[in-house]
């Protein structure tokens, strides 16, 4: 298997992105080609001491550099040898398996769906995070691609959410839950009166099994959803919400066992059961966000990842090859058609 890595993407690169190609190499395995601008991924490795790159991971060059400032819907094609534009050329060419970037959401979005381009049938691709649940983690869908939508591309993002939560997540009979104000169904938008209207017929078609509104409240609990659908502007809230909260309460966490000699004892007792509820909410332990609905996978790992971060964004996308989650959106792309005609 290969993963190429866009070396440029990002605002640690490339020197974070280099360095994580190196541990995920070691960890997992597979190959890996970083795709930038060689001169400057050279200098980093002479600076680093790194010397050769381990046999395994191999340099594309690429002489521009899709940045932040850019227009993200034309950046794609104004820059044709930028590393995020090679770097997707070559994962539809083949030459790769899955192709990871830190660089522009919005970018990698644009240039993804037109370049890679969608799976026939999909209306729109959608980011699909794992977020941390009571039920070990759940997939959130669309957490900021599209921040309008139809019912159609709702449901279709509940449909692919499901494939992913049981072939990656293993949640056999995944639940699918519509995130709203409320748990009735009368809760909501019209859009969302709407798609709650249409997973509805979906499962009882046996299409999903769609377990009605949840409250983000409600999330905490171990029988939590599998699949949060929503729209990307109230996912993209949600996410970040979630990221804002976490590092609230590190930070407090921090600061209250740091308060004198007995707090830092009684620190000292539960650092191992510490440590597992800090790798629960550490986004970095996520690495890389898959780009559902794409013919090939694709993954934005965050801006700010650095190399352990950007490790587990291939570890994500090992797994999301293995688990053949395009190949089995592509052979239900039929049943996603009949769930939008039904509405």
């Amino acid at each position: 298997m290969r993963i190429i890595i866009d070396a440029m993407g990002g605002d640690l690169a490339p020197r974070e992105p280099i360095r994580g190609a190196i541990m995920a190499r070691n960890e997992f395995g597979c190959d890996i080609t970083l795709v930038g601008q060689e001169p400057v991924i050279r200098k980093v490795l002479e600076q680093d001491g790194i010397g050769q790159l381990p046999p395994g991971i191999d340099i594309v060059n690429a002489t521009q550099v899709i940045e932040i400032c850019d227009n993200p819907s034309t950046a794609w094609h104004e820059k044709k040898d930028s590393s995020m534009s090679v770097g997707l050329r070559m994962l539809k060419e083949g030459k790769g398996d899955a192709f990871i970037s830190a660089g522009s959401t919005g970018a990698l979005l644009s240039a993804g769906t037109l370049i890679v381009r969608r799976i026939p049938g999909i209306r729109r691709a959608a980011v699909a995070p794992i977020v941390p649940t009571g039920a070990g983690g759940a997939v959130l869908i669309d957490a900021g691609a599209n921040a309008e939508c139809t019912p159609e591309y709702m449901c279709q993002f509940a449909l692919m959410g499901s494939f992913y939560a049981e072939r990656v997540l293993g949640r056999k009979n995944a639940k699918v839950g519509l995130l709203n104000i409320g748990a009735e169904p009368s809760k909501g938008s019209e859009l969302y009166k709407q798609v709650h209207a249409m997973l509805t017929r979906a499962g009882e078609a046996g299409q999903l099994n769609f377990v009605g509104n949840v409250e983000p409240t409600s999330l905490s609990s171990e029988d939590a959803c599998d699949v949060i659908v929503a729209d990307g502007f109230v996912g993209n809230i949600l996410l970040k919400a979630m990221e804002g909260t976490a590092s609230f309460l590190v930070k407090g966490l921090k600061q209250v066992f740091t308060t004198n000699a007995k707090t830092k004892m009684g620190y000292l007792m539960i650092k191992g059961s510490m440590g597992g509820f800090k790798k629960m909410i550490d986004s970095r332990e996520t690495g890389g966000t898959a780009l559902l609905g794409l013919r090939k996978p694709v993954f934005k790992a965050h801006g700010s990842s650095d190399a352990y971060a950007m490790c587990h964004a291939v570890g994500k996308a090992v797994d999301f090859v293995n688990a053949g989650i395009v190949d089995a959106i592509a052979g239900h792309v039929d049943s996603l058609q009949l769930t939008a005609e039904e509405k």
